[in-house]
């Protein structure tokens, strides 16, 4: 799936995964969604999965956005603690759209967690109180870090059948978001993005695309060998390239011994902080400039916050050159230009108010970093030693932040850094098949169509309806009048909606068709496999009581003709209710 074709499913108000490989443009794709929001007058509630992920983005944890903190389990009691908070209420429940990024370092029941906050704080049963919401991110690449409290939690949630299809070993040694129920409930459409923007080296491609499916052979161990102990490019030393190493340990002993190395005196910056004690220390780690940082004229570095204005983002490398006269650094980056280095703030906000601050120089020392910090980096060169590399995804990762491999300089590589989660390369072929089946139903649905959903997901947002296109102006009039003239849809926008969350009721009134004609519909879809039953759970939530009634009916006279059901219940329950209830029935 292009980003084009992503894009156009996001602004429908779908619940997405927007997954892809490293340089397939995830993050692209999220800020033109999001500039579009805005365009329309929303703002939605962009956050991520870590501190360091969130800085990447401009964004909050999805911890402190829903308020969930670091709890590891929400009480009756702590729902009712987070809805009595005016600013908490007030930010959930004004939103329409939640992004989470890096969702493969969320555990499935953080997941959970932040799916209960808000139910509760928008006072809604739906997923996530009813939000759009996108997650994004690659579950190649780092796992997340899971407490013993987490597991444990994820092996009841096993018991209790909340995903029947992962087995307990699985789920409790990878408990991944896409294991949560929070995960089944949105059911969101998979887009994967298939375009690359970071390496166009086709050996390099073949090396990571045999990583990311499992199937590592002699020859791409060869490609990968002759990158070992390379040779510096003409004008540098291998000194001069940054090294990535899988344990901070290392690291430390190599920047510290570069840093030695260097010939002239030494500038020391302290990071200030202010706010709760524990806040600050969950900011300071997080926050990928040292607490004490110590640098010289010719120290090699990195910047560690994006900031477009000064023209240098998380990952931009350089050397100190200089030191203004209040004593900021200077430095000049690989294409030579010159940026001083100001003081940055790092800040934790909850209810709309900043609770604890770090103050520190945008900078760290970068002869070398690990590989966790590395991610969401694009390096033009590095050394990379996964001799110890000790997690899936570890060796994946550290090679995906390099352009070209001509950039890669390997100095160690063990078998683990070649392998990636077995329990996500059977899910990645899911994620795949089902992009292409959004994909298909997409690209067979007209403009006006697609346009009119736009526009009437901005309107239900409450954003501004200014439609541009006369596509979208003419199906945005028929959609809000309900004009009869309106292009009648196919079934393939009916699967869109009711994947979207959407009721029968409401897919009814979108497409001015009739209910039973949109029951047709997902029966068709139901027998072409397209659907399944935990698909259309939440179409029958206003009526599982007689769901449930009538299925004790069908187990009783099988999957015969709808009249004896009907007669059965003396006309109790209409043939369209039977016929909802035999899109649920399980045989």
């Amino acid at each position: 799936m292009t980003q084009d074709e992503a894009l156009r499913i996001l602004k429908t108000g779908a619940n997405v995964f927007l997954t892809g490989e490293p340089g397939s443009g995830k993050s692209h794709t999220v800020n033109q969604y999001v500039a579009y929001l805005r365009a329309h007058e929303i703002d939605p509630a962009v956050t991520a999965s870590t501190g360091i992920a969130a800085t990447h983005i401009g964004g909050v944890t999805i911890h402190s956005w829903s308020g969930i903190g670091v709890r590891k389990v929400l009480s009756e009691g702590d729902l009712d603690m987070l809805c009595q908070n005016e600013r908490l209420s007030k930010r959930v429940g004004a939103a329409r759209v939640l992004i989470i990024d890096e969702v493969s370092m969320l555990s499935s029941a953080t997941l959970t967690l932040a799916d209960q906050a808000c139910r509760a704080l928008r006072r809604s049963t739906k997923p996530f109180g009813g939000l759009q919401v996108v997650l994004v991110g690659d579950f190649f690449q780092l796992p997340p870090v899971v407490s013993r409290d987490e597991r444990m939690a994820v092996r009841v949630q096993d018991e209790l059948g909340f995903d029947e299809s992962v087995g307990q070993t699985k789920i409790s040694s990878a408990p991944f978001a896409y294991h949560a129920r929070a995960w089944c409930d949105l059911n969101p459409i998979s887009c994967y993005l298939h375009e690359q923007h970071r390496q166009e080296d086709p050996h390099f491609l073949a090396v990571l695309s045999a990583i990311r499916s499992g199937d590592v052979t002699a020859g791409h161990r060869a490609t990968l060998q002759k990158r070992m102990n390379a040779q510096a490019p003409v004008g540098k030393t291998l000194q001069d390239i940054t090294q990535l190493f899988s344990h901070n340990a290392d690291v430390d002993n190599i920047n510290v011994e570069r840093l030695a190395g260097v010939v002239a005196a030494g500038r020391v910056f302290n990071m200030r902080a202010s706010g709760a004690p524990p806040m600050i220390e969950s900011l300071k780690r997080t926050c990928l400039s040292p607490e004490t940082l110590t640098l010289k004229i010719g120290a090699k570095v990195m910047f560690t916050k994006n900031n477009s204005e000064e023209g240098y983002v998380n990952g931009t490398i350089g050397e100190v050159s200089a030191f203004r006269e209040d004593g900021a650094p200077i430095v000049r980056t690989r294409d030579g230009n010159f940026i001083t280095a100001e003081e940055q703030n790092w800040e934790m906000e909850i209810d709309g108010r900043v609770v604890a601050r770090v103050t520190q120089v945008p900078l760290r020392l970068a002869w070398a970093i690990t590989v966790h910090k590395s991610q969401g980096m694009s390096l033009d060169e590095a050394r990379v030693d996964l001799s110890k590399a000790f997690e899936y995804g570890q060796g994946y990762v550290a090679l995906s932040r390099v352009r070209t491999l001509a950039g890669l300089y390997l100095l160690g590589l063990n078998e683990r850094a070649l392998c990636v989660h077995p329990d996500i390369l059977s899910k990645d072929a899911g994620f795949r098949e089902q992009s292409t089946m959004a994909q298909e139903a997409f690209a067979d649905m007209e403009t006006d169509e697609l346009e009119g959903m736009h526009f009437n997901f901005i309107r239900a947002c409450g954003g501004k309806s200014e439609v541009k296109s006369a596509n979208a102006s003419r199906a945005g009039r028929a959609f809000k009048a309900g004009n009869k003239t309106a292009k009648e849809p196919n079934w393939k926008k009916t699967l869109i909606l009711i994947k979207r969350g959407d009721s029968i009721a409401d897919i009814s009134t979108e497409q001015n068709l009739t209910e039973g004609t949109i029951i047709k519909h997902l029966e068709e879809l139901k027998e072409k496999g397209s659907l399944s039953v935990s698909d259309m759970l939440h179409i029958a939530s206003d009526c599982s009581d007689d769901v449930s009634e009538i299925h004790e009916v069908m187990r009783e006279f099988g999957e015969g003709p709808y009249k004896p059901i009907f007669e059965r219940f003396e006309g109790r329950h209409s043939y369209d209710t039977i016929r909802l209830a035999r899109l649920l029935f399980e045989t």
